[in-house]
């Protein structure tokens, strides 16, 4: 099975987006009556669902009319005047056909609520003739989700207080239990309190099993069958073996929610949109628009400690990084604990103080504007599904649109100890473009299965075998009807599918590959050869920024993730230095020097911390650190830098290789240039003496993994082979240096 996880969406994301449904077989949400049947055989009962969502149970017209379509307004009565054209139930916006007794599902168009419009009507636009009318109440109480009590009780039991999203729906934030229990399952029943005679409860993956440990995560439940908020008296944790309450809260007595999709015979996986991002990692975004929001699924083959990002970017027109809104989001593999997190991308560098990609909670309180709602590892897959506004909620967010299509950014890299975003490894290239509010479009691969990998499928429930359908595929169909879930159990997670939409699926499929994710290289880190303690003669060392070289560099070389450059010493990665007491060394520093640009901007020091980053440290984390060169003191205390100077780059060429496909460093470096802004560097002196340490490191004084270590030592003793000479060929405005790598790249190989 080469990619099983497309369907998990289906119910994970419909479960939290179902702000339309029903409950009781005849609810349908908030009655605005019957349309008035003026022409065409136009008729229908129209409901409210939530704030923009209208059903028209059992609508008919006979598609005769040369111009009709959905329209409402805020006029007195249905006009031209200042009215707005609905997508129909498809997301067309094309000329309305027959209908017969159908039942519909439609949006209000962008920024509209049931508060702005006073009518809804069949309308023909070449005639100016309304065929039919539904009256909209003045400050219609429209179904909302709405808020209960929180869980409390034994066994570690609790959450925030939990959410009615619809009728069929439970939202459960921050939800902890500690698993110890035997039998502990999720309760519903009549009355105000649990009992043996209630009902079980599927978890957020769908199985009835005893519940295992959750620690502050935010779920959601769908309640089975035809059962609906209406029919239940509490909701709680019950241990079934030993009839234990573990805790529970009363269901208030409520009549305005929304009907769920099921009451609605809504397709969740129709109205989901998804499109690659990038083939090579399966990376790909679905998502489905909310009301006010939208909710948006990731899944990707990362490795462990790797991020995803997704969002809008910071120009209008094109794909840009920087000034982007971006979610950035992953699984932890060891916990399978999801994260996901408001990010705003100041500059291409990791976030130092409130410069950089950083959190938005980073640079201002309460701007974290994305909720988490779901994680999971599914076959090695990173499935990450969170809710965010569509507009934007503070000075760091953009806004989402829903009207025409816009440019995005997206990103895949290592995270760093602080699990932050560091350097992207995969990144959005030219210009990408996605149009959120458009008719729901599924453009990712179906799953493929051959007949060797069925193994891999384990039914949950039902005894059935699975069946083959078209195009080779197969379908697992399960006896529980109630339920109507295909469930299969993974080493990491339950992959669930509303049967029906992977019958509509699968009779629709093609012959389209999935996507294989090419694994990343595990090879072995490049040597780096030291630069010995009698070289360079005159102890003259240049320090400069250039690319962190892969996997093959900066995070095999050190075992810590970077996050993107690093320090060149004497046109060498991150090599190690070997230096003598009593000797005086001069860094001729080239970090840059405008405070104001922090991805520009790079001090050099010499530190005992194995880390740097000095400037962003704690008072406390501050005093256990000794700086032996690169700063000096003001009088009010403060430390400041003293290693800057103008900024040098060795740059790699971006339409070669990737530097993961170098052998050595030598043949990369070859492909490297020096590229130098105007000004002048620094200087930055070092005399290690009796109380310098054996090892100190070459830092950066306001990002953190940027350098390597110094060895300092008692005597120079070179024995063996002679040492390596590493000159130094200086080009002030980089002409030189396809040159200068040459001569470098040569002389590492030797």
């Amino acid at each position: 099975m080469k990619n099983p996880v497309w369907w998990f969406s289906a119910s994970l994301i419909w479960s939290v987006v179902a702000f339309t449904g029903e409950s009781m077989a005849v609810y349908y949400g908030k009655s605005l009556g019957k349309l008035s049947e003026f022409h065409h055989g136009v008729s229908g009962h129209v409901y409210a669902v939530d704030g923009r969502t209208l059903f028209i149970k059992d609508y008919t017209y006979d598609g005769e009319g040369p111009a009709a379509f959905f329209y409402v307004g805020n006029t007195k009565a249905p006009s031209n005047n200042g009215a707005q054209r609905l997508r129909d139930e498809r997301g067309s916006t094309g000329v309305l056909k027959r209908y017969r007794r159908k039942d519909i599902t439609l949006t209000l168009p962008e920024g509209k609520t049931f508060h702005s419009i006073r009518w809804f009507s069949v309308w023909c636009d070449e005639f100016s003739v309304n065929f039919g009318d539904v009256k909209i109440p003045r400050n219609l109480d429209y179904p909302k989700p709405q808020k209960i009590s929180a869980l409390s009780g034994v066994h570690g039991v609790s959450s925030d207080p939990i959410v009615i999203v619809d009728a069929q729906t439970l939202l459960i934030p921050n939800f902890s239990y500690d698993g110890e229990a035997p039998d502990a399952k999720f309760w519903v029943g009549r009355g105000d309190k649990p009992s043996p005679q209630g009902i079980r409860i599927p978890d957020e993956n769908g199985k009835v099993t005893p519940l295992r440990k959750y620690d502050h995560k935010t779920i959601v439940l769908t309640l089975p069958d035809d059962l609906t908020i209406f029919d239940i008296g509490h909701f709680g944790v019950w241990c079934e073996a030993f009839t234990v309450d573990f805790g529970h809260i009363r269901i208030p007595e409520v009549t305005n929610v929304p009907p769920s999709l099921k009451m609605l015979g809504v397709s969740p996986q129709s109205k989901l949109n998804c499109e690659v991002l990038y083939d090579d990692l399966a990376f790909e975004v679905r998502w489905a628009v909310a009301g006010e929001s939208v909710v948006i699924q990731l899944v990707a083959k990362l490795e462990d400690g790797e991020y995803m990002s997704f969002g809008i970017s910071g120009d209008e027109n094109h794909t840009q990084m920087v000034g982007s809104d971006v979610t950035v989001a992953w699984v932890d593999k060891s916990t399978l604990k999801g994260y996901a997190y408001d990010y705003y991308l100041d500059a291409k560098s990791q976030c130092a103080g409130t410069r950089g990609s950083c959190p938005d909670e980073r640079l201002a309180e309460k701007t974290n504007s994305v909720r988490l709602l779901n994680a999971a590892m599914v076959n090695g897959y990173s499935i990450v599904t969170y809710q965010r506004p569509l507009k934007a909620m503070d000075d760091l967010d953009r806004v989402v649109r829903s009207d025409k299509p816009q440019p995005i950014v997206w990103a895949v890299g290592p995270l760093n100890s602080r699990q932050e975003v560091s350097y992207h490894s995969h990144f959005t290239k030219g210009d990408k473009f996605l149009d959120f509010g458009r008719a729901p479009a599924w453009n990712c691969p179906m799953p493929e299965m051959d007949e060797n990998n069925m193994d891999d499928l384990k039914p949950q429930v039902g005894n059935k075998k699975p069946t083959k359908v078209n195009n080779g595929q197969y379908l697992v169909e399960t006896t529980n009807a109630g339920n109507n879930k295909n469930q299969y159990d993974d080493d990491a997670d339950s992959v669930i599918s509303e049967t029906n939409s992977y019958k509509d699926q699968a009779s629709r499929r093609t012959n389209r590959p999935v996507p294989t994710p090419k694994p990343a290289p595990q090879t072995d880190a490049w040597y780096i050869p030291p630069i010995n303690c009698n070289e360079p003669e005159d102890g003259v060392f240049y320090a400069q920024m250039g690319p962190t070289g892969g996997k093959h560099g900066y995070s095999a070389i050190t075992g810590h993730v970077g996050w993107g450059i690093s320090w060149y010493i004497n046109g060498l990665l991150i090599p190690e230095i070997n230096v003598v007491r009593g000797k005086t060394y001069t860094f001729v520093t080239e970090g840059g020097f405008d405070a104001n640009i922090p991805a520009r901007y790079h001090p050099f020091y010499i530190t005992d911390d194995p880390v740097g980053g000095y400037e962003h440290k704690t008072p406390e984390e501050r005093a256990a650190i000794n700086i032996y060169a690169g700063v000096r003191q003001s009088r009010s205390g403060d430390v400041i830098p003293t290693g800057v100077g103008r900024l040098c780059n060795w740059t790699p060429d971006t339409n070669g290789p990737e530097a993961d496909e170098f052998s050595s460093f030598g043949a990369y470096q070859r492909t490297l240039t020096l590229k130098c802004d105007r000004g002048e560097p620094g200087v930055v002196t070092f005399t290690p003496d009796r109380n310098t340490p054996d090892t100190v490191y070459y830092q950066c004084f306001t990002h953190r993994y940027l350098g390597w270590k110094i060895n300092v030592l008692d005597s120079c003793d070179i024995s063996g082979e002679e040492s390596q000479k590493h000159e130094v060929i200086q080009s002030p405005d980089g002409a030189e240096s396809e040159e200068i790598g040459e001569t470098i790249a040569r002389r590492n190989e030797k």
